[in-house]
């Protein structure tokens, strides 16, 4: 699944490449998505704005709302001709003034397509969710808070979007193993320097995957079809049973909460 680094090259993508545009009409092939896609007219001859992102949310404002897209399991973005004939799994298409059509390519159809009016973060989908990683608000203080009194798996709290959002199965072994903790551990047993520790880890884990434009394990590419290179930089996911890069011990794999989960039971306690 595209995670928060995988978006969020998808969202500079879009952005560098249809902000300012006049949004001509939406064609849906394809309704039936995760959920019903039900655009209304009035956004034709819309502009759109600057690109935003809201946790694996894509946000594509317009004059009086926007559109929410979330990407689901396999989905991808990509600006193609607008005279381009749409493949089998090409379910919508955001047709531009300039002759280009951004396409919705979901081959799972786990991905979702939302009309929101202005103020757009009431939807229900944008409702309740914790802090950007990458903002002054993800820190410290905040996750000392969140974490205390917890019996959870940190690695589970961390991946609650209730709490943080945009920290996926890949980034949360990767932020633990920078952080030297083990992802079974509690939350609640870890001290307040260890959570601050493991927040600066998430920042600048999170912060190399978007440099290096996302992992590419199955199905993610970003806009201009170029794929994320952060895959070669992986420390431990998807490296159970292989030698630990820093220390060469073995990497345990496990499963927590239904999720692979891999770590150094030498360098991260």
């Amino acid at each position: 699944m595209p995670e928060l680094p995988e978006v969020e090259t998808t969202r500079r993508g879009l952005d560098t490449a249809i902000a300012g545009r006049l949004l001509r009409r939406v064609v849906v092939r394809n309704p039936a998505l995760r959920w019903p896609v039900a655009i209304p007219d009035d956004v034709r001859g819309q502009r759109i704005g600057r690109i935003g992102r809201r946790a694996k949310y894509l946000l594509l404002p317009l004059e009086n709302g926007a559109l929410i897209v979330h990407l689901g399991m396999s989905g991808h973005l990509s600006v193609v001709p607008a005279d381009a004939a749409p493949a089998k799994h090409d379910h919508v298409d955001f047709v531009l003034d300039d002759d280009r059509t951004v396409r919705l390519t979901d081959p799972r159809r786990f991905g979702s397509v939302h009309w929101q009016p202005h103020p757009v973060e009431d939807h229900w989908l944008l409702q309740g969710l914790g802090p950007e990683p990458l903002s002054g608000d993800f820190n410290a203080t905040y996750l000392t808070e969140r974490a205390r009194g917890r019996r959870l798996a940190v690695k589970t709290l961390l991946m609650d979007a209730r709490v943080v959002v945009g920290v996926g199965n890949i980034y949360a072994n990767e932020a633990l193993f920078l952080a030297g903790i083990r992802p079974r551990i509690a939350a609640g047993r870890l001290a307040g320097h260890r959570l601050g520790t493991l927040a600066d880890a998430v920042k600048a884990t999170l912060a190399s995957a978007i440099q290096s434009g996302g992992t590419t394990l199955r199905d993610f590419a970003a806009t201009d079809g170029r794929p994320g290179y952060f895959v070669h930089e992986l420390a431990v996911y998807g490296r159970g049973g292989e030698p630990c890069a820093r220390c060469d011990t073995t990497l345990k794999e496990v499963r927590l909460a239904g999720r692979a989960t891999v770590y150094c039971p030498r360098c991260q306690r």
